[in-house]
Order: structure tokens, then sequence, then C-alpha cells
């Protein structure tokens, strides 16, 4: 393939912006953040909610949500290589196709970036009030929130060195109920089947991809790798493998523990039909393969590994989008202001952590706070990876003229239809809120094309592809 040097010699100032973010992060740390970010054990915690949706077919529903998100990952991969940059959907949309769409993408992408953190924070406090019932669950969430804050202000160096440490924890948690629950098996203490990938009895479309549209949310997370587009040191090629290799390492680990856990449910008829209200279903399954501390240890690991280490990587990701969208005059100037000793986005950053806050500490005085928040994140990310496939095509095959049409054209419209389906099948709440938000977007778009915010300078209006990168995609 041709080099690209006009790109990747003078990176975002092709495009028409300043470098000021600081480019550190090599390809370990990209697949490092994308895998703390998507959580290793993230199944422990909605295992239960996940094995109940789907009949019993929790590896399959897990499979699904894979498969679907491949999809998408090789369209962000396309793009990235693209348009080497921060922003994420918004970028891509926007440059791929219009500048209108690219801001409902950005505006539906929010949804879930903005809202994660909280529900990370919301889910991690639950985790750990129940273990220290004596402290309220709000001072669990402010402490989680100020340490990842802090942390993430000291810039994106110190962000990767705490990822890995994390991961590393994660990893050897993983490894032992493994090893822990294969045993157990072994030993006749569990019924070893496969009907967590088909269970004719309980099987039919609607359930597993209902099952599928939950199970996403644990990919969630691969496509932050490209809000780092500006703080990698090496290629845009790097940055697209990191996210493909990110996102099929952890389906394998998730896949995996599920079809195991599924495996060690003492009762799974009964767990089918009442669910898993007390979100224990993964712990007991655990507890019964090797005794209370391994329950312990895995309730335990879930609440670290999603109110520090994951609301960590959340944080940094939402900042760098935000910070993106104000950079082309979206969103209000001041959140790209960027901080000259630590190269970060300090008020998007700073944002984010207000955001958290002022989100998660009333909903910690709800019986259903988290099923409140989690019923928008995914509804506002499939919707803007749909739209993202949509730019691919767009981009590669009409205005690019590409000739690799499995890459720029049959993988993106299958990544289409699959999430099609896990749209249509999520909960109805789910939809209602993920339009209303849309809505809103799409009327924000309007009124930003009136005042020629849309038109800003340097949005969509940097150096055009040279011959060679024209050459590149036929």
């Amino acid at each position: 393939m041709t080099a690209r040097p006009a790109v990747e010699a003078t990176g975002i100032e092709a495009y028409g912006y300043t470098q000021e973010l600081q480019r550190s992060l090599k390809a370990s740390d990209l697949l490092i953040y994308g895998l703390i970010f998507m959580v290793p054990i993230a199944p422990f915690a909605i295992f239960g909610s996940v094995f109940s949706q789907s009949g019993g077919m929790v590896a399959l529903a897990y499979l699904i949500a894979m498969v679907a998100m491949m999809f998408s990952a090789n369209s962000y991969a396309q793009m990235a290589q693209a348009f080497p940059m921060s922003g994420s959907v918004f970028t891509y949309v926007g440059r791929g196709v219009h500048r209108a769409a690219g801001f409902v993408a950005g505006w539906m992408i929010l949804l879930d970036y903005v809202l994660v953190p909280a529900l990370l924070y919301l889910a991690a406090s639950m985790a750990m009030a129940s273990f220290v019932p004596g402290v309220p669950l709000w001072t669990w969430l402010i402490a989680f929130v100020l340490l990842n804050t802090v942390i993430n202000y000291l810039g994106i160096t110190m962000t990767a060195l705490v990822n890995k440490i994390f991961l590393i924890g994660e990893l050897l948690v993983l490894a032992i109920f493994l090893v822990v629950g294969i045993t157990a098996l072994v030993q006749g203490r569990g019924h070893f089947s496969f009907e967590a990938f088909f269970n004719p009895a309980t099987f039919s479309f609607v359930v597993v991809f209902g099952a599928a549209s939950l199970a996403v949310l644990s990919f969630l997370g691969f496509d932050a790798i490209s809000t780092l587009a500006e703080e990698n040191a090496g290629t845009s090629r790097q940055l697209a493998r990191s996210m493909i290799l990110a996102l099929l390492l952890v389906g394998v680990l998730f896949i995996a523990q599920t079809w195991v856990a599924s495996m060690l449910v003492e009762d799974p008829a009964t767990l089918i039909e009442k669910g898993d209200t007390a979100g224990t279903a993964f712990y007991d399954a655990a507890a019964h393969a090797g005794g209370p501390w391994l329950g312990a240890l895995t309730a335990v690991s879930t609440a670290i590994a999603w109110g520090f280490a994951n609301a960590l990587v959340a944080q940094a990701a939402t900042s760098r989008l935000l910070f993106a969208m104000a950079r082309d005059r979206q969103l209000p100037k001041f959140l790209s202001t960027v901080s000259k000793k630590h190269r970060i986005p300090t008020n998007s950053l700073f944002l984010v952590a207000g955001i958290s806050l002022a989100i998660g500490v009333p909903l910690t005085f709800l019986p259903d706070g988290l099923a409140t928040i989690s019923s928008m994140v995914n509804f506002g990310a499939l919707t803007a990876f749909l739209m993202l496939n949509v730019a691919v095509v767009w981009w590669f095959m009409v205005k690019q003229r590409s000739k690799r049409w499995f890459v720029h054209l049959v993988l993106p419209v299958l990544g289409f239809a699959v999430l099609v389906a896990v749209v249509w099948n999520a909960q109805v709440a789910a939809q209602v809120l993920g339009f209303v938000w849309l809505g809103i977007g799409i009327v924000l778009a309007v009124v930003l094309g009136l005042t020629g915010r849309l038109s800003a300078r340097g949005f969509g209006e940097g150096a055009e592809p040279s011959t060679e990168e024209k050459e590149s995609v036929r």
C-alpha cells in the first residue's frame, strides 16, 4: 500500500488543528486502555440479568454482541485511519458525511459517554456499601469521583500506568475464577453443557437479541480508544489495530467466563423465571464453586473495577470527546482549554466529574437509580454506531470510490443490520428515552446550522486527502 506521509508526518496539523495534547501512548497503552474500559470482568455485574433475559443462553448473547461490535470496530478502524484525530464518531461522521450528521452522532455517543461514568460510580458504590453498610452510599460515590479526577488531572501517562496495574489485577481474579470454576465442574459441582450457547427449550430470536442488547453494555469502550488519536505516539493504523484486538480479546474472555458461570448456577430455571433482582447471580455461582471467599473476591473486584479502573478511563474518554466538539464550536469554547503543564483538557475533565456528581449523588437515594441511568446508555452508543457504519460507506464508496468492497461496503452494511436487530429488541423504556435524546440532538443541529456554528473553520474543511491517500482506499 502506498505510504501516507502527509497525514502521518504532520498529524492533525494537516486538518487545520494545532497539536495540543501529549503524544505519549504506545500500542500496548492503547490496547490496555481499551481492555480496562471494557473491563475484562464486566459480566460479573450483569451476568444474572443477561442469563435471565437470554433464557440461560448467556454465552450466545455475548457472542452475538461481540459480532455486532466487531463490525462497528472495523468501521472505527477505517475512519480512524482516514481521520486520525480526537472526537470519535463526532469527527468520523461529521467529516465522512456532513457536519450536522456529525453533531447528531456526537450527541448520541454523549448519551453513553457522559452517563457511563455516573453509572459506573453508582454501581461500584452500591457494591461497596453492601460490604461496609455503615458508610452512606453517596460518600463512596464522591470518593470515587474525586480520586479518579485527580489521577486523570495528572496526565494521560499517569492514567496509562494505573490502567496497567488494574488490568493485571482483573485478569488475575478472572484466572482464579476460571481455574476454580472448571475444577468444580470436573469434581461434579455443576452441570457441564452447551446450553449457554443454545437451548432449544428457550431459544427465540427476540430472546437472544434482546439479551444481546444488554450484553452490549460490557463491550462499550473499545471505541474509546479512538478518542486518544491525538495522544497516540504511533500511526493511525496502530490505533485501528488496537481497537479490533482489544474487542476480540475481551470478547473471548466474556464468553469463557459466562459459559463457566452458567454451568455453576444451582437453579437455572428459577434464575430465568424470576431474574437476578439482587444482582448477585455471578457471585453466588463463584461461591458455589470455591466457597464464600471466591464469592467475596469476585464481588469486591467488580466494585473496584467498575468504580475505579473503568470509571477512570471513561472519564478520560468523555473529556476528550467534549474537547473535540468544543474545539469545533459545537459545544462551549471553554471546554477546549488544555492544561499547558499536564497536556489534558482540564475544563472538560472537571465538567465530567461535576456531571457524575450531579447525576450520581441524587440517584443514590432512589431504589431504582441504577436501572434509571443504565436504560439510556446503550441506546445512545448503538445509534451512534449505526451512523458510523453509514459514514464508512458514504466516505469510502461514494466520495473516495474505494474498490475495497468487502471492507468498505459489505462489513459496514452487515454491521448496520445486526445493530438494527439489537436496538429493535432493546427495552421499550430505553427506546423511548433514546429517541427523545435523538430528537433534542436533531433540534440542536438545526439551531447550530442556522447560527453558522456548523461551518466553523477547521471542521470538515481541513486538508483534502492527498492523491496517495485516495489511491490507498481503492
